[in-house]
């Protein structure tokens, strides 16, 4: 299998702090590799070491079979496109974004129209060529950032967060995306998630890590066949948890997440289990619902954010859990910081990691 890019012992060093240490990581060309961890793994390092904008302290770096001479990484940078969080774009036109780095490489204008066209069409953004960039949703704005880095072609593609904090709709999108241009161009793509949902789907490989270092790595059946401590202690995705299952008569388990929080699923399960809600599972209410939904928890809401037509709260139950809603109901609902709520769902709904 060719090897696109590969780190041999890399090192960073910012002062006294270690943010790699000693990290070993071979990128195989026209496959998906995910960098999972939580905040601070030192994810987003690595990105920007294979963008070339960074350098390593200590270690050696190869693209496409050759060093790194860091001191000139000229050639290496136009063929390495990162895409960062947060997205910067100018303050103009959509095209005009996007056709930035083809003007840079000289491309003639009609192939610049024609290649926007394409990518345009690809991120769901058809007719937005003339729309100011920086008037557009945060997830809009991030799919054109994504459309600006595929129309150049490079042999690299990396990918910081690409769906942090987007709604479901922006974020399906550009997964789609992720996955299209990867299965139908072969693009070569290292994205950094702490979403191990996201990264279940996603890769064909995974390097799972944890202060600077990789402490796993293989194809994500392999990683998330077992359930690793690394694994579940940094499971930062909204609604993960961990606990201890014990089976009930009625066929299904009751998994003690602590607090006094027990999670009903539909798996019999005994022992150390860990378990994800999805937030568009949850039901919101202000008063307890008639249904046949096992989970049923009194709570107060800790925290709001405004993701355009929808709003994600945080509602403490115990343990904090993350309840997605539309705006509408938001403001039909009049809810606010400290309201007591109730949240429902189904056993069903309850995944088994």
């Amino acid at each position: 299998m060719t090897v696109t890019a590969e780190l041999k012992n890399v090192t960073k060093t910012y002062g006294s702090k270690i943010v790699l240490d000693a990290v070993n990581l071979q990128v195989h060309e026209g496959k998906i590799l995910a960098l999972l961890g939580p905040n601070g793994s030192g994810k987003t390092t690595i990105l920007k070491i294979l963008a070339f904008v960074e350098n390593p302290t200590s270690g050696e770096v190869k693209f496409q079979g050759k060093a790194v001479n860091f001191k000139n990484t000229e050639k290496e940078r136009l063929q390495s496109t990162l895409v960062f969080q947060k997205t910067t774009l100018f303050s103009t036109s959509v095209y005009n974004n996007i056709a930035y780095g083809l003007k840079i490489r000289k491309v003639p204008k009609e192939t610049r129209d024609t290649e926007i066209k394409k990518v345009l069409d690809l991120v769901k953004l058809s007719g937005f060529e003339k729309r100011n960039a920086r008037n557009l949703s945060g997830g809009e704005q991030q799919r054109v950032a994504i459309a600006r880095a595929l129309v150049l072609k490079t042999k690299l593609l990396l990918l910081d967060e690409p769906t942090a904090n987007l709604d479901p709709k922006n974020a399906g999108i550009l997964e789609e995306v992720i996955d299209t241009v990867n299965r139908e161009n072969k693009v070569t793509i290292v994205m950094a998630t702490h979403n191990m949902f996201q990264a279940k789907k996603l890769p064909h490989r995974i390097a799972l890590m944890d202060e600077g270092k990789i402490t796993e790595a293989g194809e994500p059946a392999e990683v998330f066949s077992k359930l690793s401590k690394n694994l579940a202690r940094f499971a930062a995705v909204d609604n993960t948890f961990t606990g201890t299952a014990k089976a009930t008569v009625a066929g299904t388990s009751l998994v003690d997440v602590g607090n006094g929080m027990q999670i009903e699923v539909t798996a019999q399960r005994q022992g150390t289990t860990a378990v994800f809600i999805n937030p568009q599972d949850i039901i919101l209410s202000k008063t307890v619902l008639k249904s046949s939904a096992r989970n049923v928890f009194k709570g107060k809401i800790t925290e709001i954010t405004d993701l355009d037509s929808l709003v994600k709260l945080k509602v403490n139950v115990g343990k904090p859990l993350a309840v997605q809603v539309t705006k509408r109901s938001f403001n039909e609902m009049l809810l606010c910081l400290n309201a007591e709520v109730f949240v429902t769902f189904k056993a069903s709904s309850v995944q088994i990691i």
